[in-house]
C-alpha cells in the first residue's frame, strides 16, 4: 500500500532530477517521489475489453474547462495548470503550465498480466524554452506520463515516458535514486500541435528498468507538463489512456 494523497515529491525538490543511466548503477542525488493514495478505483469500464483495452480515462465525465474528476494535484495550484477541453469531438486534458512543477495522477489498479501495454495520445502545444531533461537547471517537459507503482506506505515506484524538445528517443534517464525510471519516447518539435497515438509495454519496461522478476500491480497514472525550472511556459495534451492487451 502507498500512503494516503496525492502525488508528492521529496526532498523539496521543485520536481524530479534526471541523470543517463550509467554502469554500476550510479545514482543521481536529487531524487522525487510519487506518491498515490491508497484507496483505489475499484470500478473501470470493463466493457472495453472486448476490444482488447480497458479505459483508463477518456476524460468523458469531465466537465468542460475544469480539472478532471477522480484526478489529484500534487498540490493545489496544478488545479489550474489541468482542465478537461473539448475539440471537434474529442474530449482530453489541456495543460498549460506557467512557471510550475505540478504532476496530476488518477488511481487506477489493473491487472498488468493481462494488459500490459499502456496506450495514450497526447499533442505537445509548447515546448519549455531551452528544456533539457537530463540537466536539472532545464528539466523540464511539454508531455509526459507516468505508470506509477506501489513501493512503500510513503513512496512509490514509476515508469515515466516523455517527449522531449532536445533528448535523443531511447534516452533512458533515472530519478529519485532509482525510484522513477525515464524513457524518451520522441524528440523535437516534429509533430508539434499533432496529436500521437502511443503505446508501450509497461509490463516488460518495468522488468527491464528495475531489473526485477515479479510482475507489479500498478496504482495508477500521472501526468507532467512543467515549466518551473526554465521559468519558461509549456502547454500540451493528454487523450484517451488505456490498458491494452497488446
Amino acid at each position: 500500500m502507498v500512503a494516503p494523497g496525492a502525488l508528492v515529491r521529496s526532498e523539496g525538490a521543485s520536481h524530479e532530477r534526471f541523470s543517463r543511466r550509467r554502469p554500476h548503477g550510479a545514482r543521481v542525488t536529487a531524487a522525487c517521489l510519487l506518491v498515490l493514495g491508497s484507496a483505489l478505483v475499484a470500478s473501470a469500464p470493463w466493457a472495453a475489453a472486448a476490444q482488447g483495452c480497458v479505459v483508463v480515462d477518456d476524460f468523458a465525465q469531465g466537465q468542460i474547462g475544469e480539472f478532471p474528476p477522480g484526478w489529484k494535484p500534487r498540490k493545489e495550484a496544478g488545479r489550474a495548470v489541468y482542465s478537461v477541453r473539448e475539440e471537434s469531438g474529442r474530449r482530453f486534458l489541456h495543460a498549460d503550465s506557467r512557471g510550475l512543477g505540478i504532476q496530476a495522477g488518477k488511481e487506477f489498479e489493473w491487472d498488468l498480466t493481462a494488459y500490459p501495454v499502456l496506450a495514450w495520445s497526447w499533442r505537445p502545444i509548447q515546448f519549455p524554452a531551452g528544456a533539457d531533461e537530463r540537466k536539472s537547471k532545464t528539466n523540464d517537459s511539454a508531455v509526459s506520463v507516468y505508470a506509477v507503482f506501489p513501493h512503500t506506505s510513503w513512496s512509490a515506484k514509476a515508469v515515466k515516458y516523455i517527449w522531449s524538445a532536445a533528448v535523443p528517443a531511447g534516452t533512458h534517464l533515472t530519478s529519485s535514486k532509482g525510484l522513477t525510471q525515464a524513457r524518451v519516447l520522441r524528440s523535437g518539435e516534429r509533430g508539434k500541435g499533432e496529436w500521437v497515438e502511443e503505446r508501450v509495454n509497461v509490463l516488460e519496461d518495468y522488468k527491464k528498468y528495475f531489473e526485477a522478476s515479479e510482475v507489479p500491480k500498478p496504482a495508477g497514472i500521472a501526468v507532467l507538463t512543467d515549466s518551473d525550472d526554465t521559468e519558461s511556459r509549456a502547454q500540451g495534451d493528454y487523450a484517451n489512456f488505456r490498458a491494452c492487451k497488446s
